[in-house]
This record gives structure tokens, sequence and C-alpha cells, in this order.
């Protein structure tokens, strides 16, 4: 797809390094299965994996972690 952000590149299918923080909790997962744009760099992350990071976000806040750095492991 093209890239929404440059408007130039397109999309391949890359890895990111997803940074989340909620309530006091900072969560870092690295391999995320992404699509990158060639041109700027901007990562997309699809709905799906997006809901599991997130859980995941809300699981370690209410667990009282305050960092965390983890590997992506897909379901």
């Amino acid at each position: 797809m093209k890239c929404v952000v440059c408007k130039k590149g397109e999309t391949r299918a890359g890895k990111a390094t997803i940074t989340l923080e909620r309530n006091g909790t900072t969560l870092v997962v690295k391999g995320v299965p992404a699509n990158v744009c060639s041109n700027c760099g901007e990562e997309y992350v699809s709905e799906e994996i997006t809901a599991r990071l997130l859980k995941s976000a809300e699981e370690a806040a209410r667990a009282g972690v305050q960092v965390d750095v983890r590997e992506y492991v897909a379901a």
C-alpha cells in the first residue's frame, strides 16, 4: 500500500519495535510484524496485533510492571 505519511513510498512486510506506556508501565516489544514504508520508515501494525499488544500492556500495568522489554511471539 502507499504510505499515508510521506505519500511516496510503498509499504513492505517487515518488523517494528513498539513502545507502549500505560499507567506508569513502559512495555517495549521487539520484532513485531508490520508493514514498513520503503521511503520514510513509517510502521503500520495490523488491528489484530495492535489489540494483542494493548492487552499485554494492560496486563503488565495490572501486574505492577514498570519497564519490560519483550520479543514478539505470534499466538
